[in-house]
């Protein structure tokens, strides 16, 4: 008798237990190393938050990794519920017809509070359609500020507390560090594409390329081989055979920010993520942060970055407990606290405007000077169609072409004109075979 009760309050137990089971929630993102350790930890505190669902992160490598991954489990049907998608892969994700399950409408079915006013207006518009809608929830942002070396300023009679606004001063101040022997190298940046030539457009609110960037659609072309492009160019080549500037490396330039913690470079630009590993790295010296520089005899008030990072796409083919959990989680990411923590922690944009406003409250910025200056930068007046970003099919691929051009000017065996021309007509050949595809 009692061994029949035993067995059968055991298996009433697991019944229980198997009745409510957390609904798992497979994430897939690309953020190695610390930033991944970051990650997970956010998962790990929604997930303690509520028993109901568990979100399980899963590296899957670099960004185009990630993004080749989940287009392949897709056509398995082995897709996870969210996927981590770069900027660039944006175009690709909204032609994914079928694919994919719009934020927007995900929030909406779920109940969810969700306003698309309540993130930062240049994130949330280069993520929404051509109604307005968000396609999908912004994450990690971030945008490429001016990183200098104060203690090499000082050392070349500079002031340690000015940062150089302009190309001019650029190329003054670094020939000043050269000459006096503070430095090897005046400046370097990482991202060629991204920096100096997608942001270097959308500062001097110049097209980077036909139908609004890319927003307008497939047909678009390439146009960023304009006169303030081919002079840009120029003179970095220039700068580079003058000794003022070394290349940073092709794509994301990882020896760029090698050269600055080496102090080999005084100055560099990158993405304002860099900021935590800038201070971790900067042993010997003290870091400074500034605006991108412009060219004042191109335009008086630059206009604002554009931005790079990752947003989370949600993935259709699930069930409803698991669409209900991606909303639950959604809504937990986008609170000011945790939006906040990730951007003092990361560097990356704050998101939504009260985590930026959190932040202020904290005396954050008051404390930690210069790490506003990305949110500054981004949010500097009206985004132009030429300021709010480029959204072009197989970016990913372009930015590898524009990254083998800027290698042949610094090789000299082409002229920036050239190189830009050669850029731009092996770019549009890319763009007709995403139109081809995609129509």
């Amino acid at each position: 008798m009692f061994k029949k009760i035993g067995l059968a309050a055991a298996a009433l137990a697991l019944s229980a237990s198997t009745s409510f089971a957390a609904t798992e929630i497979a994430w897939w993102h690309a953020m190695g190393g610390e930033l991944g350790k970051k990650l997970e930890e956010i998962a790990q505190k929604f997930n303690e938050s509520q028993s109901d669902y568990k979100v399980v992160p899963v590296y899957k490598g670099s960004y185009p990794e990630t993004l080749t991954a989940a287009i392949a489990a897709f056509r398995a049907n082995q897709q996870p519920a969210i996927v981590q998608v770069f900027e660039v892969g944006t175009g690709t994700m909204m032609a994914a017809k079928g694919a994919v399950y719009p934020v927007y409408k995900l929030m909406k079915d779920e109940g969810e509070s969700f306003d698309p006013k309540g993130f930062l207006a240049p994130v949330v518009g280069y993520y929404s359609d051509t109604q307005g809608n968000i396609l999908s929830l912004p994450f990690n942002s971030s945008t490429p500020i001016l990183y200098y070396n104060k203690d090499v300023f000082k050392k070349a009679g500079l002031d340690p507390e000015v940062a150089p606004k302009t190309w001019k001063e650029v190329e003054e101040f670094s020939k000043k560090i050269v000459t006096s022997g503070a430095a090897k190298c005046g400046f370097t940046s990482a991202w060629i594409t991204w920096i100096q030539t997608e942001n270097l457009s959308a500062l001097h609110d110049k097209p980077f390329g036909t139908l609004q960037n890319g927003f307008g659609g497939v047909k678009s072309e390439f146009t960023f081989n304009g006169p303030l492009q081919a002079k840009h160019w120029a003179n970095l080549k220039k700068w580079q055979d003058e000794g003022l500037f070394k290349y940073g490396g092709p794509v994301g330039g990882d020896n760029a920010a090698n050269m600055f913690y080496a102090q080999e470079c005084a100055m560099t630009m990158n993405s304002s993520a860099g900021r935590a590993g800038v201070i971790n790295n900067a042993k010997d010296f003290k870091p400074g942060f500034a605006p991108l520089p412009y060219y004042d005899d191109e335009i008086k008030e630059p206009k604002n970055s554009i931005i790079g990072g990752a947003t989370l796409w949600v993935l259709n083919g699930k069930d409803k407990a698991t669409y209900k959990g991606v909303a639950k989680f959604f809504t937990y990411l986008s609170k000011p606290e945790v939006q906040a923590d990730w951007h003092q922690y990361t560097g990356y944009l704050p998101i939504t405007n009260a985590a930026y406003e959190l932040g202020k409250t904290q005396g954050y910025y008051d404390k930690n000077p210069g790490s506003d200056i990305a949110i500054k930068q981004i949010m500097r007046g009206t985004p132009s169609e030429n300021s709010k970003g480029v959204r072009f099919g197989n970016l990913t691929q372009v930015r590898n072409i524009v990254d083998e051009e800027f290698q042949a000017l610094l090789a000299g065996k082409k002229d920036a004109k050239a190189a830009l021309d050669a850029a731009v007509k092996r770019g549009n050949g890319l763009l007709r075979e995403f139109e081809a595809a995609n129509n």
